[in-house]
């Protein structure tokens, strides 16, 4: 068997602003595949470290979107601090921050200022709305983005109000670009040997989120709209229900439907002028509905799924996070690995989810605890003596926290 490589972004080095979510989980995803992400935070940490969740005073959200990563303390309003950021900066690959548009640069950290000092730096920027255009100003939450991105709009029942999916997604998603953005760009400068600004607008990645909603408005002119659970184009396909509960069934062709039709025990269906094409099927769908539920009204979802499986039928259960996680599929695939964590026995921690057949296994590790490498990290890369380290410490450098090294576990 081939020898595995080690991490493919093992080498690479990360100085991470980052906070909350959307950022954090870009230099997260770099650092499972072994980037050295050091995070710098404020005196009072990530605005995350304090959001519930919480287990032995430690933050879920924090915990997993941190995990492989060093914390280094900085008080930016601190002339001392913000020079020892520039100097930090001359020693990584990949600078990822996530401030409103123009407070990197107020801070001395914008982009041009840390190009002129390494030529060769990876600037990531993820905001709202972008660094440019009429909204850039604005402020973003994940609802804002869902809202004005279209999304809200075709997600819910039809006789209902918009709805909110029930994840931040367009954090998640703007973070997955990020990354991606990263990679190109590092991609680039081994080509190039030049570095350059990585521009991730929340509001842009979402729209391309989007891909069928636009795709269809592309060619029809036509808004989605909601229409709850089922397929806006095509039936049967969407959530139907049984004796105790519910499930899904995505029916796409008339070869499905005909062996849909014969499971149900409805053959004669496939001859039925409403449902002889997968258009006509999804303007008669309530007619349709009936037959299949009908008969599956009267199973279990375990009995549904196995008779349609039997018949190669696209059907699943509704699982919730805890039955997905702990299922055999993503106990087989590793979605969680164990981290070793004094602050949390038996942690367990997700990771990028791309599997390579020429490297190691994915890192994962716990985040740290708020200032944890600030010493370390500013003696090996700067080669700061102990007193001088002291002496910044003192001058509030790194906020009025003296002892959060000390928090540094073994």
């Amino acid at each position: 068997m081939r020898e595995k490589q080690d991490l493919p972004l093992r080498g690479i080095r990360v100085l991470d602003f980052t906070r909350v979510l959307a950022g954090p989980f870009c230099t997260a995803l770099l650092g499972d595949l072994g980037a050295e992400i050091i995070k710098v935070e404020p005196p009072h940490g990530d605005d995350y470290r304090e959001v519930g969740p919480m287990k032995n005073g430690q933050s879920a959200m924090f915990t997993v979107m941190n995990r492989n990563k060093k914390s280094v303390v900085l008080d930016m309003k601190n002339p001392e601090a913000g020079v020892l950021a520039k100097e930090l900066a001359k020693h990584v690959d990949m600078v990822v921050e996530n401030f409103r548009p123009g407070v990197a640069d107020k801070l001395g950290i914008g982009y041009a200022a840390l190009k002129a000092l390494n030529p060769r730096l990876i600037y990531v920027s993820v905001s709202g709305f972008g660094q440019s255009g009429p909204a850039a100003h604005r402020p973003a939450y994940d609802i804002v983005i869902q809202a004005m991105s279209g999304l809200m709009s075709a997600t819910g029942s039809a006789d209902g109000p918009p709805t909110l999916v029930g994840e931040a997604v367009s954090d998640v998603i703007s973070g997955l670009f990020a990354s991606w953005g990263a990679l190109v760009a590092l991609y680039a400068r081994e080509r190039t040997g030049q570095g350059t600004h990585v521009d991730v607008s929340m509001f842009d990645t979402m729209l391309a989120f989007t891909a069928t909603s636009v795709s269809r408005y592309l060619f029809t002119g036509q808004e989605p709209t909601r229409v709850g659970n089922r397929h806006p184009l095509s039936a049967p396909f969407g959530v139907f229900s049984a004796k105790d509960g519910h499930y899904v069934l995505a029916i796409l062709n008339n070869k499905l439907f005909g062996q849909l039709a014969a499971v149900i025990g409805c053959p004669s269906l496939v001859e039925d002028d409403r449902f002889v094409s997968d258009p006509l099927r999804a303007e008669h769908e309530p007619e349709l509905r009936a037959y299949i539920e009908a008969w599956s009204g009267l199973l279990d979802v375990a009995e549904v799924i196995e008779r349609l499986e039997a018949a190669a039928i696209p059907v699943a259960p509704i699982w919730t996070v805890r039955q997905a996680l702990r299922s055999e599929q993503s106990v087989f695939r590793g979605a969680l690995t164990d981290a070793d964590d004094a602050r949390l026995p038996g942690l367990q921690l997700p990771s990028q989810p791309i599997k390579f057949s020429a490297f190691e296994d994915n890192r994962v590790t716990r985040a740290p605890c708020l200032g944890e490498h600030t010493d370390q990290t500013i003696s090996e890369l700067l080669g700061l003596a102990d007193a001088r380290i002291s002496e910044l410490r003192s001058l509030g450098a790194f906020g009025k926290l003296s002892g959060v090294a000390s928090q540094a576990q073994d």
